[in-house]
């Protein structure tokens, strides 16, 4: 790896660490750098995938003061989860890559979206904080479609997690970001171990990724709730507009 690759994607494993744990979407960073440099597409994404288990776990631990008395919430929401990355990282495995490369655009945009109109779901979960887990079957199974498309393409799951918990469960938003730290971890990780051994990975990026974004995953546990978030999401929707713009002119 050229030094110059290295030290842009330790850049942007180190800020994907941060922001994942703060709201997600750090794949928005790393991806697009991935792809710029000259990565293909599904070796950016199964890389990168491995990369931020790291970045994922550290943001865990540094929500575990939240997650108190959750224990057997989180197995269950854990569950689906699992299910879900299985579900996503074999259809990557499985579906012609060519499919992947027409559809990344589209996933990009839609995960952009999600960054843009995220105060709104913010809002909307404060105005829901009477709601109760009435819906249980609904809300497992939601947790299970953005598992699969966590497995798939990880972009902005930590953002649909939120947005989905906080549509059905009355605890603060602090602690649903918790278990979103919780349950992003663990679609990375399964997703991690099959591309590990089924896919085509670049184990220097999964190394540069891997340490920068552990860096990344503490900072953003201790110092992420201070940050700027209009700041943060500004420049995620820049860079993920820049990467949909690459992909469909340039590549």
């Amino acid at each position: 790896m050229p030094w110059e690759h290295f030290v842009l994607i330790a850049i942007a494993g180190l800020w994907a660490g941060t922001i994942n744990t703060v709201v997600g979407s750090g794949t928005l960073v790393t991806f697009p750098v991935l792809v710029t440099l000259g990565y293909p597409p599904v070796t950016a994404t199964t890389s990168n995938a491995i990369g931020l288990i790291s970045g994922s776990f550290t943001g865990a631990w540094g929500y575990r003061h939240e997650l108190t008395g959750m224990k057997a919430k989180l197995i269950r929401y854990g569950i689906a989860s699992l299910l879900g990355a299985i579900t996503g990282a074999v259809l990557l495995l499985v579906l012609p890559h060519t499919w992947f490369e027409q559809i990344v655009p589209f996933l990009i945009g839609f995960s952009v979206l999600l960054v843009v109109i995220q105060p709104w779901l913010t809002k909307r979960m404060k105005e829901r904080r009477t709601a109760t887990e009435s819906a249980g079957p609904l809300l497992y199974g939601l947790i299970f479609a953005v598992g699969i498309y966590g497995g798939y393409f990880t972009a902005a799951q930590g953002i649909m997690l939120v947005a989905v918990l906080g549509l059905f469960l009355s605890d603060p938003l602090q602690r649903l970001n918790g278990i979103k730290n919780v349950l992003a971890a663990i679609v990375n990780l399964v997703a991690g171990v099959l591309y590990a051994f089924l896919a085509p990975v670049n184990w220097w990026i999964v190394l540069t990724i891997a340490l920068s974004s552990i860096v990344g995953g503490l900072l953003g546990a201790k110092f992420g709730r201070k940050l700027p978030p209009m700041a943060l999401r500004g420049l995620i929707v820049v860079i993920g507009i820049a990467a949909i713009v690459y992909m469909v002119f340039f590549q």
